[in-house]
């Protein structure tokens, strides 16, 4: 039984073709594993940037609640109950937002619930209280980014 050979080109355009599906495959090769390299620092830009900007939004918040339960402390009279509840509420919203659970699926709906209330509570005391420090990001901001 014969063993089996490398085929050898009969024609030229045979070589030509070889030629370039190995130059192909090399390319992909060689792209794709620069590819990787730099997806993977530009998540990382990205991912630090994002949550830089959630970070100094939740402490926005959170600073609001601070002051906003100093002046309850300090006279338990300065605001309704229905206000001192919904700050209350809100206080827990931030205290309970998943930092560390980046790929938890409600990070955006939790954050728009803690926009809502506080837009709620600023309106009952009659105040213009908005941050101004991020673009109102959104889901379709969110999917930009990613997209």
């Amino acid at each position: 039984m014969e063993e089996p050979t490398t085929r050898l080109p009969t024609d030229f355009l045979d070589s030509t073709v070889l030629l370039e599906q190995t130059q192909y495959e090399e390319g992909f090769r060689d792209g794709y594993r620069d590819g990787v390299a730099s997806g993977k620092e530009e998540g990382r830009e990205v991912g630090l940037k994002h949550g830089f900007q959630v970070g100094e939004e939740l402490g926005f918040y959170r600073g609001c609640v601070e002051v906003w339960k100093s002046a309850i402390i300090i006279d338990p009279n300065s605001f309704s109950s229905r206000v001192q509840k919904r700050i209350d509420l809100l206080s827990e919203l931030v205290e309970n937002y998943p930092l560390f659970q980046p790929e938890n699926e409600n990070v955006q709906e939790i954050m728009d619930s803690i926009r809502l209330k506080f837009r709620i509570i600023s309106s009952n005391l009659g105040v213009k209280l908005e941050y101004e420090g991020h673009s109102h990001t959104s889901k379709q901001d969110l999917e930009d980014i990613a997209g």
